[in-house]
C-alpha cells in the first residue's frame, strides 16, 4: 500500500472520529483558509460579502451553478487545488454526521435510551407481550378520537425494542422503582399511570412507588391476586386496582350465553358499542330521566351509570329520578367517545 493511501485512510479516521467541536473549528479554518486565498488571488468578486459564502456553498456540494467562478490564473489554481477538494471533504464529512446524529437519537429512541420530554401523558408500566400490545393499540384509537389529545409512553424491563415507534414512546429500565430511570419516563408529569406487569409483587412495589412520585396521577394496577389490589387500596385509596375478571365472565357466559362478546364489545373500541365516560359539565342539576333522554334522542348514546364522588362512588342503573350536580361523572354506551357536549339540550 502506497505511502499516499495510508495518509488518506489515516487523514479519513480522524474525521469519521473529530468531535463536534472539531468539526466547527474544521468548517470555520476553511472559510477562513478560502477568504484569504481568494483575496491574495485577487478574486474581489468571489470573495464579496454577497457571494463568498453562496459560492463555498454551491462550490462544496457540488451544484455548480456557473454563475460565479475564479477569474485569475492564481485564483483557478486555488480553487481546484483546494477550495473544491477540501469543500467536498469538509461537505461530505456535516452530511454524514448530521446523518449519524439523526439515526444515533432514532436508535435510542427505539431501543429505549432517550429521556421523554412528555407531559399529561399515559404511561404503561410493564410488558406482557399480546395484552400490552393491545392495550397500546385501543390507547391509540382512544386518542385518535379523543378532543384531550395525550402521548402515550411505555416503559419496560424487557429486553425488546420500541413496539411502535412511530405512535409511542418508549424507555427500558432495570427498575420500576429507580427515581434516575423513572424520571426519564416522565413518571412525575404523567396524568394516567398503568400498571400492568408480570408479577404481582411488582405492582405491589411500582404501585406504590408512583403513588409516592405522583400522587395526582390516575394510578390503574393490574393484579392476578386481587387480595393484592384490597391491600394496595388500604394503603392507597386513590390508585384503581383491576382485578383479572376471566373467571367472571366464564361463569357469566355459562349462565347468560353471549355475555362474553357482550363484554369484549363494551370494551373494544374498533368493535361495536363501547363503554366511556365524561365530566357532566353543565351548571344545573339534572336528574338521571333528563340525562337518560337527552342523550338518547341527541347522542344516540345510553347511560348506564354515574359516579357523583370519584369512580369509587360509581351506581349502575340508577334510579330515573335520582339527581345528577354538576361535575359528576357519567358512564354512557355508545359507537363512539361523545366531544364538544351542548349541555344546554340537556335541561
Amino acid at each position: 500500500m502506497s505511502i499516499f493511501l495510508r495518509l488518506k485512510q489515516l487523514f479519513l479516521r480522524q474525521l469519521l472520529h473529530l468531535p463536534w467541536q472539531g468539526v466547527v473549528l474544521l468548517t470555520l479554518s476553511y472559510i477562513g483558509v478560502s477568504y484569504s486565498l481568494l483575496v491574495a488571488s485577487g478574486e474581489h468578486d468571489l470573495v464579496s460579502q454577497d457571494n463568498f459564502i453562496y459560492y463555498l456553498m454551491v462550490t462544496a456540494s457540488t451544484v455548480g451553478y456557473g454563475d460565479l467562478s475564479p477569474q485569475t490564473v492564481t485564483g483557478k489554481y486555488v480553487v481546484s487545488l483546494f477550495v473544491i477538494p477540501a469543500g467536498l471533504s469538509l461537505f461530505g464529512l456535516l452530511i454524514g454526521r448530521v446523518i449519524g446524529f439523526f439515526s444515533d437519537q432514532w436508535r435510542k429512541g427505539v431501543k429505549g435510551l432517550k429521556t421523554l420530554n412528555f407531559d399529561n401523558h399515559i404511561l404503561v408500566i410493564g410488558w406482557n407481550e399480546a395484552r400490552t400490545m393491545q392495550l397500546l393499540k385501543l390507547l391509540k384509537r382512544e386518542m385518535d378520537y379523543h378532543s384531550d389529545k395525550q402521548h402515550i409512553a411505555l416503559c419496560v424491563r424487557a429486553d425488546i425494542e420500541n413496539p411502535q415507534p412511530d405512535d409511542i414512546g418508549f424507555v427500558k429500565v432495570l427498575n420500576f422503582t429507580s427515581d434516575e430511570e423513572m424520571d426519564r419516563a416522565g413518571i412525575s408529569t404523567a396524568s394516567c399511570i398503568v400498571i400492568d406487569t408480570q408479577d404481582d409483587d411488582v405492582t405491589m412495589t411500582t404501585a406504590l412507588y408512583c403513588a409516592s412520585k405522583n400522587p395526582k396521577a390516575h394510578t390503574i394496577a393490574y393484579f392476578q391476586d386481587d387480595q393484592l389490589g384490597k391491600l394496595l387500596k388500604q394503603h392507597c385509596p386513590n390508585i384503581e386496582c383491576m382485578p383479572s375478571v376471566g373467571v367472571e365472565l366464564i361463569a357469566k357466559s355459562a349462565v347468560d350465553p353471549g355475555s362474553s362478546l357482550l363484554h369484549h364489545q363494551l370494551l373494544d373500541v374498533g368493535q361495536g358499542m363501547t363503554q366511556y365516560s365524561l365530566t357532566y359539565q353543565g351548571n344545573d342539576t339534572l336528574t338521571v330521566a333528563d340525562i337518560f333522554l337527552a342523550l338518547k334522542k341527541h347522542y344516540q348514546a345510553t347511560l348506564i351509570g354515574i359516579s357523583p364522588n370519584g369512580y369509587d362512588s360509581l351506581e349502575l342503573n340508577p334510579q330515573l329520578e335520582q339527581t345528577v350536580a354538576p361535575h359528576s361523572t357519567l358512564y354512557y354506551i355508545a359507537d363512539e367517545r361523545l366531544n364538544n357536549i351542548d349541555w344546554n339540550v340537556f335541561k
